[in-house]
């Protein structure tokens, strides 16, 4: 008895050893978002490096105003809302070309949206050659790009055209730099009840055909990329309960590709607002170059980024009211 005491005393029972836990490894999605943010840590690099004091500078300079010192450099003093009040109150030309500026952009943005819709639904159908024109009408994107931009900027002879006393042929006469007029237009109606706002409207899309060509090779695709991407079951299905081809894109193609007509909205502003050839851009580089007009013009620049973000807000809140987003359950 005495020996089975100290035996159970002397033996002691081992500890079970828990296993270590193995670490999860990261999600695919994760693994993605940490890729994602590699990619674009040069560009958030260099944004706070180098694009915020450039910010800083502009924001600080519409409020001041600087005065060179030669030999010692420049001093700068804060004189408020002053330049502000110049850009807007002094300045004889700044609210004229900005109005006239957003006019043309309230013309362009829905004429551009209007023709890529169009040539991406008619370039969407089988045909021979289609990829050959989806390049021929994006060439003008690759074109528009560069020294190729630079080049068309010193157009001569665009200029010319531009010039509503057109080109001199030299027989006392010069020849309309117009393709149609309104009186065209008004023959082409004259059996429609169609007001003389529309009428205008053609004109003008018409004679701006070529800007309009120019800048919609970036909405003709991601609207083709839209197009693409709905089912063609859907559309056998239209077709089998006959339905017709309008009242198939009314109903199908247009709601679905609804979340690309506000991405390409939100893109045409910005580019039609921020593109070498706007009006108002080159109204504030002008102005930039003259003596004493680095200040004003940051005010000038500061209040049309602000136009800029109150259209992009207004867009972007009037077509989000329409957009259908289809659920993949």
């Amino acid at each position: 008895m005495t020996n089975d005491l100290q035996l159970n005393k002397t033996v002691s029972v081992p500890k079970a050893v828990k296993p270590k836990k193995k670490r999860r490894a990261a999600s695919l999605d994760k693994r993605k978002a940490r890729a994602g943010w590699f990619f674009v840590l040069p560009f958030i690099i260099g944004f706070v490096a180098v694009y915020i004091p450039i910010i800083f500078d502009s924001i600080r300079y519409s409020f001041s105003r600087i005065k060179i010192i030669p030999g010692e450099g420049f001093t700068i003093t804060n004189v408020g809302w002053e330049n502000y009040r110049q850009a807007l109150f002094v300045n004889p030309d700044f609210v004229k070309t900005l109005l006239s500026g957003l006019q043309q952009l309230a013309f362009d943005i829905p004429a551009i949206l209007l023709f890529s819709l169009f040539m991406a639904v008619l370039l969407n159908q089988k045909m021979v050659g289609r990829a050959v024109f989806r390049a021929i009408f994006f060439i003008p994107v690759i074109l528009a790009t560069g020294i190729m931009e630079s080049i068309e900027a010193q157009n001569v002879l665009g200029e010319y055209f531009d010039d509503p006393d057109g080109i001199a042929d030299g027989s006392g006469q010069s020849v309309a730099s117009d393709i149609v007029s309104a009186i065209d237009i008004e023959v082409l109606f004259a059996n429609m009840r169609v007001g003389t706002e529309i009428v205008e409207y053609v004109v003008r899309a018409i004679n701006n055909i070529f800007n309009i060509v120019n800048r919609s090779g970036v909405q003709m695709l991601i609207f083709l990329a839209g197009l693409q991407s709905i089912s063609p079951a859907i559309y056998e299905s239209c077709q089998i309960d006959g339905a017709t081809g309008w009242e198939t894109f009314w109903k199908i193609t247009f709601p679905m590709i609804s979340p690309m007509i506000l991405v390409n909205g939100i893109y045409t502003v910005i580019d039609s607002f921020t593109t070498d050839s706007n009006t108002v851009m080159k109204f504030i580089a002008n102005e930039y170059t003259k003596s004493s007009g680095q200040e004003v013009s940051s005010a000038m620049a500061w209040m049309y980024f602000m136009i800029v973000i109150v259209a992009i807000a207004l867009i972007a809140a009037i077509l989000s009211a329409f957009v259908f987003y289809q659920r993949r359950d």
